[in-house]
């Protein structure tokens, strides 16, 4: 499914919640620029710099390149763990509770 970011939506920025994630790797398969799996199997976002952000509620931005591959990874996660939500005003607006 094809998403725009225009004016409504703003800048991005994503978040997973390790809690309930379950490993699956999808979102990692779907835009690996923004996604990786950790040594313990979980994912984690990637910051700028391709470093993990490991710590809770740790965001990083969605590059407008890879909002597609990135709210495909929202969908197809099993855990529905994947948020994205607007850098002002932190409005959700792809995630579990969006659909």
């Amino acid at each position: 499914m094809t998403v725009q970011n225009d004016a409504a939506t703003g800048e991005l920025e994503v978040w997973i919640d390790q809690d309930l994630c379950t490993g699956d790797g999808i979102c990692a398969q779907y835009a690996p620029e923004v996604f990786e799996l950790d040594i313990d199997g979980l994912a984690y976002v990637k910051g700028k710099d391709d470093a993990l952000r490991t710590a809770a509620g740790a965001t990083a931005p969605v590059p407008l390149p890879l909002l597609n591959d990135v709210v495909d990874s929202v969908r197809d996660c099993p855990g529905e763990c994947i948020h994205v939500r607007r850098v002002s005003d932190n409005v959700e607006v792809y995630g579990p509770d969006t659909e």
